[in-house]
């Protein structure tokens, strides 16, 4: 007489030992370690909630079309009436011309060490090593560099130019690596089904790769974008603390941005200028928002599950 075995009586013991690592009790350890991260995801948590609410709240009254339409003030008796358009003009013309440089710079560099770099080369290791070191770099030693080698040495002064051109550095690393892992995510079939069909590298990288790889590299430059916009440090040292009551009109003018004139008017001792100062944080955290949003919705709505 046959007996019939059935077809998940092998598998019970290895369903019966999953269900009882799930059913057991929680080892103090465990639970005391849990309720830790819980806690400290709450402290954080807090002291963000409260200082976007204190900041919300006594810039409130300033939160209307004058902040964007007026230009700022150095008089305490005309800050009702002030607002920072030259810094939010400036803002503008900065981040513009930082993402027309290191955007396309950034995705070239990555495209070539993923596609086309021998990573057996020395040179193409100490490459990866050095990218890898400056994105930890603090901004404020770029800062540095863009006075003593961009602006006197290359004589370009304290202008639109030169700030780009450090925030570009600055925000370099962070692009190449954000374009890199985008682009590592593409699955080797992808390429290897586009040889076989008689396609070149170059053909296979501009038209299978690189579109495959936009989301996860729209999303990486826009958060790289959105450092920059709320750098201050390096700034500072380029000229960009002056009282400017004027909007930039070239690459080479003077200028000023959302992170600087708040600095400039957080300093000062009167409540109209700390009223002025939270209702610009809280601008320029809006602007923060929306370009956080339009990573997520890039990565969202063209990402792809392979």
């Amino acid at each position: 007489m046959t007996t019939t075995v059935a077809p998940n009586a092998a598998r019970q013991p290895e369903i019966d030992y999953r269900q009882a690592l799930t059913q057991r009790r929680a080892r103090p350890a465990e639970l005391l370690f849990k309720v830790t991260l819980q806690f400290c995801l709450f402290v954080g948590f807090a002291f963000l909630v409260s200082l976007l609410t204190y900041v919300v709240y006594k810039g409130w009254g300033r939160l209307d079309s004058r902040l964007w339409t007026q230009m700022p003030t150095g008089r305490a008796s005309r800050v009702d009436q002030a607002g920072v358009q030259s810094a939010i003009t400036g803002t503008l013309w900065v981040i513009g011309l930082t993402a027309a440089i290191c955007l396309p710079i950034g995705i070239a560099s990555a495209i070539y060490l993923e596609e086309y770099a021998d990573t057996e080369k020395w040179y193409n290791r100490l490459l990866e090593l050095n990218i890898q070191n400056l994105a930890g770099v603090p901004s404020i030693v770029f800062g540095i560099l863009g006075l003593g080698l961009i602006a006197r040495t290359l004589g370009l002064g304290f202008t639109v130019l030169t700030a780009s051109i450090v925030l570009s550095l600055l925000v370099l690393p962070t692009v190449i690596i954000a374009s890199r892992e985008a682009l590592r995510a593409v699955p080797r079939s992808i390429r290897q089904a586009s040889y076989a069909l008689g396609a070149t590298k170059w053909q296979t990288t501009w038209r299978q790769t690189l579109p495959a790889a936009v989301p996860g590299m729209s999303t990486g430059a826009i958060l790289a974008l959105s450092r920059a916009i709320g750098e201050a440090a390096p700034l500072i040292l380029l000229g960009a603390v002056s009282f400017i009551r004027f909007n930039p009109d070239s690459l080479l003018a003077s200028y000023t941005t959302l992170p600087i004139q708040i600095y400039n008017l957080i300093k000062q001792p009167q409540a109209e200028f700390q009223e002025l100062a939270s209702a610009a944080i809280v601008l320029l955290l809006v602007i923060l928002l929306v370009m956080n949003s339009i990573a997520v919705f890039i990565r969202n709505r063209f990402q792809k599950s392979w």
